[in-house]
């Protein structure tokens, strides 16, 4: 299968709106990428119902920090999606694909039609990302544990080769539970990866239960910062928050990005809830989460 086209109105639209986010005064783009987060949600909620499978809890908290790091932070082209000079984006929970296709289609990747097609058979659109058949896509991912390494392996052939541009990984919290994650944070502290940013997904619930119930983490901040981070912590659903914490390192360090987050953010009665790790809303549920998602 080849490689899906990218939309030529929405890369357009796309350019516009990052032009004004990174330009605007700090009101002018928190407001403009609130209404973004909004659209990609509903894009969400209404993919995952077509599909009748996915995980939306994880996909919806999520959402914000996507959206801040397409349109606030990376510089990538939806034209180009192989251009060398890009920026990496990789997404380590590779299970909230409909998280991160809602936010290419949205930045005109390709056709926001093609979401329809998500988890169909011979779709493009599977449930884990795959770099061979959707353009934004970096690396495959969904096997927890394996982003984190292959983003400080990228940041390091940057280095290697005095490239600027930067690379950035989405993990979650559960999935920092993988041995893999600790080896390359070891490793990407040690080559002084100052290019590389991790940002977690806190949002404390994994498949089943809380993440301290399961293993716990404890203090994630002090951890990273032994390994030899530079550790920042914000609100995982202020975007403003996290694009100032996604700019470059002021140590010479990897930098981390604790955005603590909420599990299902933008409906009610998904937020917090464990079992929304991998339920897929009823008819009426649709219905209310969207409206929920207009206001």
């Amino acid at each position: 299968m080849s490689v899906l086209p990218f939309d030529p109105a929405r890369s357009a639209a796309y350019r516009e709106a990052a032009g004004r986010v990174r330009a605007a005064d700090e009101a002018a783009a928190a407001a403009e990428l609130d209404l973004l987060a909004a659209e990609v949600r509903r894009s969400i909620v209404r993919t995952i119902d077509r599909a009748r499978m996915g995980h939306i809890g994880g996909d919806l908290s999520v959402t914000d920090i996507l959206v801040a790091c397409f349109y606030g932070v990376l510089s990538v082209d939806p034209e180009r999606p192989r251009w060398a000079g890009r920026d990496r984006f990789v997404l380590s929970k590779g299970h909230c694909a409909a998280a991160l296709y809602s936010t290419l289609a949205h930045c005109g990747f390709f056709a926001t039609a093609e979401l329809d097609t998500f988890m169909a058979p011979l779709s493009a659109l599977n449930g884990h990302p795959n770099r061979i058949k959707v353009p934004g896509v970096e690396t495959n991912t969904g096997a927890l544990g394996h982003g984190l390494p292959v983003a400080a392996g990228c940041a390091l052939a940057a280095k290697i080769d005095g490239a600027s541009w930067r690379t950035f990984v989405v993990l979650g919290d559960g999935e920092l539970q993988e041995g893999s994650n600790w080896e390359a944070a070891m490793a990407a502290s040690h080559h002084g990866l100052s290019s590389l940013t991790a940002i977690i997904d806190r949002n404390r619930l994994q498949q089943g239960a809380r993440t301290e119930e399961t293993n716990a983490l404890g203090a994630l901040d002090d951890k990273w910062r032994s390994f030899g981070w530079e550790v920042r912590e914000v609100d995982g659903h202020d975007h403003l928050a996290l694009m100032r914490a996604m700019s470059g390192s002021h140590t010479g360090r990897p930098v981390v990005v604790i955005a603590n987050t909420i599990k299902g953010k933008g409906v009610s009665f998904m937020e917090d809830r464990v079992e929304w790790h991998h339920k897929v809303p009823s008819p009426d549920q649709v219905e209310a989460a969207l409206a929920e998602l207009a206001r």
